[in-house]
């Protein structure tokens, strides 16, 4: 029998009814070929990190057991971006229908041309910390920092947790 990684799946999303966007998303990756959905974080609303001119975006994270190798993963990943619409063409940090980001896979750490794992951008972004924490409360990075010591130094500033019952992922009035 082959082995299962647990990994974990960053998702964003700020155009075209964000929240619905993230939710289909949660069932598209339960879809997955040799990978098993097993957490999803609450939704979270959070302030663009790049330019401040588009909507504000709803993350979460999801959490996956997968027989699948880190780079295969991706690929699904980017394959799954594409269909609801994503354009890698467009500005980075831009405005975009989904955003699907390889966060953890395992104990591995990998740095090569198309892959960076932990996520470099990890350990800095409370859009990410706060509902990781949420599916994950005891994770431990693989250079053996506790997520939660990480996200005692994040400040939660323009991060909000969206009722389930919300269907907008636009700015808060």
């Amino acid at each position: 029998m082959e082995h299962w990684t647990p990994v974990f799946v960053g998702l964003g999303s700020n155009l075209d009814q964000p929240v619905r966007q993230i939710q289909a998303a949660f069932v598209a990756l339960s879809q997955l070929e040799q990978c098993r959905l097993l957490a999803r974080s609450p939704l979270f609303r959070s302030a663009p990190m790049g330019p401040q001119d588009q909507p504000w975006y709803v993350n979460a994270v999801a959490g996956l057991l997968t027989r699948l190798d880190p780079h295969r993963l991706l690929d699904e990943l980017q394959a799954l971006e594409h269909s609801f619409g994503r354009s890698r063409a467009r500005e980075r940090w831009g405005p975009r229908t989904l955003d699907l980001d390889l966060l953890l896979f395992g104990r591995q750490v990998i740095d090569d041309a198309r892959l960076v794992i932990p996520h470099p951008g990890l350990t800095e972004r409370n859009f990410v910390v706060y509902p990781l924490l949420r599916i994950a409360p005891d994770l431990t990075l693989p250079d053996g920092r506790r997520l939660a010591s990480i996200r005692d130094q994040l400040r939660s500033d323009g991060l909000e947790e969206i009722m389930s019952t919300e269907l907008s992922g636009d700015r808060p009035t």
